[in-house]
């Protein structure tokens, strides 16, 4: 079983295969189907009415399955490369490992936010935005200018205390586990990142910016933490409720794949 490891953990080796073969999903197009795909559902609306990815519970299971099908796809170009994540609980600032113009690169400049060194910069000719939210074809940052803090290890720790997973509404106005760490109620740990990063992240179209893997890798590995502290504290709701995806529904669009295939993360990779 293969561990996925903090991004300042791995090895320049380790950093520049994780690179190369994002950067070979481009070139492919395959890249683009996935932010095509949450793309379509970041409003957690299907054509039914039923809440999937983002404001109800299926948003970890959900996240859980995409980022497993993207960590596959990485793997049909090498077999060696994991997803990594980011702890933005202690790499916190614009200086960071993960912003090295070797690994993810760094900022936006000023004005228009543009990315302009790394392996994801538009003047390198690797990294043009084809699946839009605007006008402009290129990767877009502004660290620390939507809100100016990350969350703080404090503030996923009581995330984390929290006992139920979810509860009725089941959106973005409920109690629980799953909301808190989505951000809509609580310290706000997802969303706040997503808003922290700037650019694209602020999208429907986030994974035009490749640090949304490594965002979402940690809030998984958050869920996994939190499963392993309440193991009496499973997925709600088990039984059918109106728009709203239960443990047994299958999830879009998959169609094949429920929120109780993705509670054991450990069948499919373990975190270092």
């Amino acid at each position: 079983m293969a561990d996925r490891k903090n991004q300042a953990d791995l090895t320049a080796t380790e950093k520049r295969n994780f690179v190369d073969a994002v950067l070979e999903l481009k070139r492919s197009g395959r890249y683009d189907e996935f932010i095509t795909t949450h793309n379509a559902f970041i409003t957690s609306d299907t054509d039914n009415g039923e809440r999937t990815g983002h404001r109800s519970p299926s948003f970890l299971p959900w996240h859980r399955r995409f980022l497993l099908q993207f960590e596959e796809a990485l793997q049909s170009v090498d077999s060696s490369v994991m997803l990594p994540y980011w702890d933005w609980t202690v790499d916190r600032s614009p200086n960071s490992s993960l912003w090295a113009d070797t690994f993810l690169g760094g900022d936006g400049r000023s004005g228009d936010g543009r990315v302009t060194a790394g392996p994801f910069a538009f003047g390198g000719g690797n990294w043009p935005l084809n699946i839009r939210v605007d006008g402009r074809n290129f990767l877009r940052r502004s660290l620390g200018v939507g809100v100016r803090d990350l969350p703080t290890r404090a503030q996923v720790d009581a995330v984390l205390a929290m006992p139920v997973y979810d509860a009725a509404p089941w959106n973005s106005g409920s109690d629980g586990f799953r909301n808190a760490v989505e951000g809509w109620r609580g310290p706000n740990l997802h969303n706040r990142v997503h808003v922290w990063v700037g650019g694209q992240m602020t999208s429907g179209a986030s994974p035009n910016d490749p640090v949304f893997w490594l965002h979402h890798c940690f809030i998984d590995k958050l869920w996994a933490d939190w499963q392993s502290r309440h193991p009496d504290s499973g997925y709600l709701p088990t039984s059918r409720v109106r728009n709203v995806v239960s443990l047994r529904d299958t999830m879009k669009p998959w169609n094949d794949v429920t929120p109780e295939d993705m509670l054991d993360h450990t069948q499919f990779y373990t975190y270092a």
